[in-house]
């Protein structure tokens, strides 16, 4: 019996494309040097796809797949998905989610301290041998501080979870309040205005796009912090280094951009921006849990079983 046939669109790990390969014939349109010639050949045997929470599976593809059932995507992310067109067709779609959650919060935290505590420069100042000079500059305790957290889903928890615990306060702003014992902030300016650091955890898409903009960093103010693991498209970047080069924004620490892997010259030479290449789940524990579900949720699907985690 063949394994049912699957379109890979992006460049997946070995410790998933091995698991995956038991249950399905891989055909690697990422890497593909004729993608016309790959659909062509076996666009309408296509049942599955397999892709990153970072990538996209634009409709003009996805139409070309007459035979598609399912997309399964690793990531918790899936704003690269047309949900609309993937209902309106009765596709299936699912990503990993809660694996991730603490690897992700922990980042963010990770994130928070390295701004406030200034311990990116503090680490280049030790290798540069400047502390035989005089010691490094103070920097700024986390207690009493509010952190502001745009989206309280599974990581913005987890995120609220651990900073209580450094004795910030904590208030957040999403589509509705929930109940939670933090304060709740009815616009996206009030919570800027209210918070010393403001922390992006909403998914990203067409809805959030630019969400974090001039007018929001002007409210977030000149002592404040922008942290960012959610989606790099949520942030206006170049309101950001702006603000970043006006002195209207103290810090900025940031895991995803607009336009990854490119990161703007002008955010690199920031010293009071800390920077890291996308690794908010980046362990070895986390991304193999990952590849459970993004391949265990493709085989339920294929054996006719109830889908591990659905999106839709």
């Amino acid at each position: 019996m063949s394994l049912p046939p699957v379109l890979l669109l992006a460049p997946l790990p070995d410790f998933l494309l091995g698991p995956l390969r038991e249950v399905a014939a891989c055909h690697d349109y990422f890497h593909a040097p004729d993608k016309t010639a790959l659909l062509a050949h076996m666009g309408k045997d296509i049942r599955g796809i397999a892709m990153a929470g970072g990538s996209v599976a634009p409709v003009e593809l996805l139409e070309q797949l007459p035979n598609l059932e399912i997309l399964s995507v690793f990531g918790v992310g899936y704003d690269g998905v047309p949900l609309p067109y993937c209902q309106q067709r009765g596709l299936q779609v699912t990503n990993t989610p809660d694996v991730l959650t603490d690897d992700v919060a922990d980042t963010a935290v990770a994130l928070v301290l390295m701004t406030s505590r200034r311990l990116g420069e503090a680490e280049r100042f030790a290798r540069a041998g400047h502390w035989t000079r005089g010691p490094f500059p103070l920097a700024y305790a986390l207690r009493g501080k509010t952190a502001g957290i745009i989206g309280l889903g599974r990581i913005g928890k987890a995120i609220a979870h651990r900073l209580s615990a450094h004795g910030m306060e904590i208030a957040y702003h999403g589509r509705k309040p929930q109940a939670v014992d933090y304060r709740y902030c009815d616009s996206l300016s009030t919570l800027a205005k209210t918070s010393d650091f403001l922390i992006v955890a909403c998914p990203g898409g067409t809805e959030t796009r630019h969400l974090i903009n001039a007018e929001v960093l002007a409210a977030l103010g000149p002592s404040g912090t922008l942290i960012n693991i959610a989606r790099g498209s949520v942030v206006d970047e170049a309101s950001l280094i702006e603000a970043l080069d006006s002195g209207s924004l103290r810090s900025a620490g940031l895991d995803v951009f607009e336009h990854e892997p490119n990161i703007p010259e002008a955010l690199l030479r920031h010293e009071r921006a800390v920077l890291l290449p996308h690794l908010g789940s980046g362990t070895h524990e986390t991304r193999v849990a990952m590849a459970r579900l993004c391949v265990g949720n493709l085989a339920a699907h294929f054996a006719g079983q109830p889908l591990l985690t659905a999106v839709i």
